[in-house]
Order: structure tokens, then sequence, then C-alpha cells
């Protein structure tokens, strides 16, 4: 076998010089593209992205405590029926047309009791109850 050789700096071939990518800068149009594109993030940074008509709401806590000091045990409480939109669909498609729904995120809204699906603990870091529900299954706005 022959020996291996280097070869002169002279000789070598130098790599081709790349091309920095053009800046793309953000302007108000873009940044507010943007926000309508953006999911809503979840604190460990998954974006949760509710298909069709549903709804994901973040349930309100009830009090553990009565006005008289009696103290309400999780078994005893109720499940809420309150609670704050986290994140919202697209909409349902109706005759080829796209309905939006009607809440966006930030509104308080009450639903029916026995609607939607619990979400299971693990998918948000906080210790908070989330819910699935339809946009047939909210029953009001709150102001």
């Amino acid at each position: 076998m022959p020996a291996k050789t280097k070869k002169p700096a002279s000789a070598r071939k130098a790599a081709p010089a790349r091309k920095a990518a053009p800046s793309r800068k953000a302007t108000p149009a873009r940044k507010a593209a943007a926000a309508r594109k953006a999911p809503a993030k979840t604190s460990r940074g998954s974006a949760v992205v509710p298909l069709g008509d549903r709804i994901v709401v973040k349930q309100s806590r009830q009090e553990e405590t009565r006005a008289s000091g009696l103290v309400i045990p999780d078994t005893a409480k109720e499940k809420p029926q309150l609670g704050v939109v986290i994140a919202v669909g697209p909409g349902h498609i109706d005759d080829g047309e796209r309905i939006p729904v009607d809440v966006k995120v930030g509104d308080r809204v009450l639903y029916a009791k026995y609607s939607g699906q619990d979400v299971p603990r693990g998918i948000f870091s906080d210790q908070e109850d989330y819910i699935i529900l339809k946009e047939n299954d909210i029953l009001a706005k709150l102001a």
C-alpha cells in the first residue's frame, strides 16, 4: 500500500463561501399574522390546538370552606360549571364554509354540568383542571 501524503495548502480547494440568508424584519403585519396562527401554549411549551368547534376551558376552583367555617372535602365538591377559555378551534364546516366559534380566548363561560372531556393532569404543568367542550355545550358568556 502506498503511503498517504498531505497536499500542500496551496493545492487544496477552498470551500465556497455561503451566502447569508436575507433578513426578515418583523413588520407589524407579520407580527399580527403570527399571532393569529399561534396556538395556545402551555407552560411546558407544548401547543394545545383544539379541532373543529372544540374549546379548551380552564375550570374555576370552588372555595374549600363555607362562610360558616365548614371545610368541604374534594369528594363532596360538585364539578364546576364556570371557566376561562384557553384555546379555541377554527370552527365547524357547514355546506363547505367554515363557521367560526362565538367565544374567544380569555372569555369567562358557563357550560353544561355533565358535558365535555376532562384533560389528564399531565398535559399542563400547573395543577389546574381543564376540560374540552364543544361549542354547543357552552350555555353563556359571562361579562
